[in-house]
């Protein structure tokens, strides 16, 4: 489990096409040794370290991931947020993040205000903007945030400097794809109010 708050901005060596999906090396020199098997969350999804190299890491990539986040278009040179799992004594920080990414969304807009925070708007496809509250929790490229507001085609949240600064979001653009987890608590909400008694 993990709880979207990013621990490194890591850096993709290589990501090259495979029978079986994608192998995606990065570099990581501030994450420590990940052995064979440890978990870690890129860019919101959980993956497994299947080489590590020191200060790089590679990791395999399935279909299924690939055509449910956006780590299918990633490439040599860009930037992604890191967090390792948390460990069982550890500081509860943002909220639960499953590192299982529900899909993705757009980035529609970036508007920095005059207090130096910014509005990030991101369009997504009904089916996942039912999840969304007022004041909830949503995870966006592995990031947890509090939404600021809900429309009839996405949503907004409101991103601190620091934020802006120690994470990818601050690279966003418009037209950007970005990996978006719904609040795992308002999916069993849902689950259990639509099984028959």
């Amino acid at each position: 489990m993990f709880t979207g708050i990013v621990e490194q901005v890591g850096i993709v060596v290589s990501a090259a096409e495979k029978e079986t999906g994608r192998h995606i090396v990065l570099e990581a020199p501030g994450l420590g040794d990940l052995p064979v098997g440890a978990s870690i969350a890129v860019n919101g999804v959980c993956l497994t370290v299947v080489e590590p190299r020191g200060d790089k890491v590679g990791l395999d990539v399935v279909p299924e991931t690939l055509r449910r986040t956006n780590l299918g278009s990633a490439d040599s040179g860009d930037r992604v947020n890191l967090e390792r799992p948390m460990p069982a004594n550890g500081r509860f920080d943002g909220h639960i993040v499953q590192g299982h990414v529900d899909g993705t969304g757009m980035v529609t807009s970036m508007e920095t205000g005059s207090d130096g925070g910014t509005v990030m708007s991101v369009e997504v496809a009904p089916d996942l903007l039912r999840y969304l509250v007022e004041k909830g929790s949503v995870t966006i490229d592995g990031v947890s945030l509090t939404v600021s507001g809900v429309g009839d085609r996405g949503f907004e949240v409101a991103l601190i400097p620091h934020t802006m600064d120690v994470t990818t979001l601050g690279l966003r653009k418009p037209g950007d794809t970005v990996n978006l987890e719904m609040d795992v608590l308002a999916k069993y909400v849902e689950r259990l109010l639509s099984v028959p008694k």
